[in-house]
C-alpha cells in the first residue's frame, strides 16, 4: 500500500451522531472523510458504498442525499457516529492517523438510545475502538469490512452479505 499523499492535518469532526430513542445498532466509522465533512453527513463520499449496503440489507432504495440517509438510518433504527472526535490525518487515510482523541460514545449516544450492538465499519475503526473506547465501556464491537472505495477487493454483493449480521439486530 502506498503512503498517503499530502500534508497531515489536525481535524475536529464537525458531524454529530445520528440516532433517536429507537436506535438499536450503533455503526461506527473512524473519522469522517474530507468529502463527508464537506457535505455534512456520515459516509458522504458518493464512492463509499455504506449507504448502498445499508439500503440493501434494509430492503430499500439507496438514499441520494443527506436527508434521505438520515431518514433511512432512523427508519431502520441504526445510529451513526465515529470512534474519533479529532486526530491528525492525511486526507482520508486511516493508516495515517495520529494524535487520536476518542468520542465519548456514552454521552453522545449510549445514554440516549437502547443500543444492542456496536459495529465498526473497517479495521481502523475497530482497532481504535478497542484501544480507546472498549476498555472504558466494556462493550465489544463487531468488525465489519470497510465500505470505502479504498477497499476495492470487496464487491458490493460481498459487502451486503457481510453486513447481513447487522440486520438481525435491527429486526429484534
Amino acid at each position: 500500500m502506498a503512503a498517503p499523499k499530502g500534508p497531515a492535518t489536525h481535524v475536529d469532526s464537525p458531524l454529530e451522531p445520528v440516532f433517536d430513542v429507537h436506535s438499536r445498532v450503533l455503526m461506527l466509522g473512524t473519522m469522517p472523510s474530507p468529502k463527508s465533512r464537506e457535505v455534512g453527513y456520515h459516509y458522504g463520499n458518493p464512492q463509499n458504498r455504506f449507504w448502498r449496503v445499508m439500503a440493501a440489507i434494509c430492503g430499500e432504495e439507496p438514499p441520494t442525499c443527506r436527508e434521505e440517509c438520515r431518514a433511512l438510518a432512523l427508519l431502520h433504527h441504526f445510529a451513526l457516529d465515529d470512534v474519533l472526535r479529532s486526530c491528525t490525518i492525511v486526507g482520508a487515510s486511516d493508516a495515517s492517523i495520529r494524535d487520536a482523541v476518542p468520542n465519548d460514545l456514552r454521552a453522545r449516544v449510549l445514554d440516549h438510545a437502547p443500543i444492542r450492538a456496536i459495529f465498526c465499519t473497517g479495521a481502523a475503526s475497530h482497532r481504535l475502538y478497542r484501544r480507546y473506547i472498549e476498555p472504558e465501556l466494556g462493550i465489544p464491537a463487531t468488525r465489519l469490512p470497510s465500505t470505502s472505495p479504498a477497499n476495492a477487493s470487496w464487491s458490493l454483493p460481498r459487502l451486503v452479505e457481510a453486513y447481513g449480521v447487522v440486520k438481525r439486530y435491527l429486526q429484534e
